[in-house]
């Protein structure tokens, strides 16, 4: 898949970060942008998104706090999180509690960021590419199964 397919939603209330991200990505990458979780889960009601990128520090909600509230509803998406702020809590709650992938701070350097999307959708892909594989064994080993009750009650 060509990098232009990959869909990233990046996630921060500050209006100049999202467009210094989509200014950067946009060439590259198939880029949505919301100011708030509200807004992002709107995103992701209508588009498939491979990889979410969230600033940590927003007035509603925090960006592992986002995370932790989609998890059950979008698990696919990898997740990453962006932030001004060096928070060694903050790095450990998104680990734990919002499943992130990545962490970085602000400004980001584009070209680190540019290798660790990439990197991302490499994992999105094998997870998804895995779910189908498992998907596909279980029904061949409910056919087989099937196969061979049929065989012991002839």
């Amino acid at each position: 898949m060509s990098a232009q397919h990959i869909h990233i939603l990046y996630v921060d209330d500050e209006i100049h970060n999202l467009n210094a991200f989509k200014a950067s990505f946009r060439r590259l990458y198939t880029v949505y942008t919301a100011t708030s979780a509200e807004e992002a889960e709107e995103v992701l009601a209508k588009q498939e998104i491979h990889i979410i990128i969230s600033d940590q520090r927003m007035p509603k909600m925090t960006g592992i706090e986002f995370f932790e509230s989609i998890l059950d509803k979008y698990p696919e998406p990898i997740r990453m999180l962006l932030t001004g702020y060096a928070d060694i809590n903050a790095v450990i709650d998104a680990i734990n509690k919002g499943q992130v992938y990545k962490y970085f701070s602000k400004p980001w350097n584009d070209d680190e960021l540019k290798q660790n999307i990439d990197k991302a959708y490499e994992v999105y892909s094998l997870r998804k590419e895995n779910k189908e594989l498992t998907a596909k064994l279980l029904d061949v080993n409910e056919k087989l199964e099937f196969l061979l009750r049929q065989k012991l009650i002839s």
